[in-house]
């Protein structure tokens, strides 16, 4: 995790724990709207020719409380945009994602002043706007969309009956099938961890 992801990460729990002497209460029946912004860190060894860069956007979730321990999660995103290099660093491509995943959550303590959580779950990414760069100028890129488990950890920190902080830590199983002019590059491992901070809102 980057300092800067752990200063903020730091800051919100700061800030929440200072901000509430009362907890307010996830129940059945709740929705949850958690917006902010998120990075996605890809595995250092993507492939054995190419890199796939980590990219940051902004990115929000719906969770619907099914029970005071038990929630379902729809996160989905502005698109994150990538950067692909030679593992000599030098920028060949870029890509554009979409990473929707549904996730089963269990949350420990619903009522506490710290409200942690654990999911799992499934995700899609669709992989477009391939544009190649550089040594690969002009050449047609093309990732294929994939399909994985998703895991996660996260807390809610209550400001108020309806306000709250968020963060969160998923490990997402992406891998793509990579194809240059028709031909197969094989298989890119991303199998990112993706860093969020949010805030939210209960209705």
């Amino acid at each position: 995790m980057s300092t800067r992801l752990k200063t903020l990460l730091g800051a919100s729990i700061l800030l929440g724990l200072a901000a509430t002497n009362t907890a307010a209460a996830h129940d059945q029946g709740d929705w949850l709207l958690r917006f902010g912004g998120s990075y996605v860190d890809p595995t250092s060894d993507n492939h054995e020719i190419v890199s796939v860069d980590g990219a940051a956007s902004f990115t929000f979730n719906f969770t619907y409380m099914m029970t005071d321990h038990l929630g379902v999660e729809l996160l989905a995103a502005w698109p994150f945009k990538h950067d692909i290099d030679l593992l000599d660093g030098t920028k060949v491509a870029t890509t554009k994602h979409l990473p929707p995943t549904l996730t089963l959550q269990y949350h420990f303590l619903p009522d506490g002043k710290f409200q942690p959580y654990v999911g799992v779950g499934l995700n899609y990414t669709n992989f477009f706007d391939e544009k190649t760069t550089g040594p690969l100028a002009g050449s047609n890129l093309n990732l294929g969309d994939s399909w994985g488990i998703a895991g996660q950890i996260g807390f809610d920190i209550p400001l108020n009956d309806q306000w709250f902080l968020n963060a969160d830590i998923r490990y997402i199983d992406i891998d793509t099938k990579a194809k240059l002019d028709g031909a197969s590059l094989g298989t890119v491992s991303i199998d990112p961890w993706v860093y969020g901070i949010n805030v939210g809102v209960k209705f």
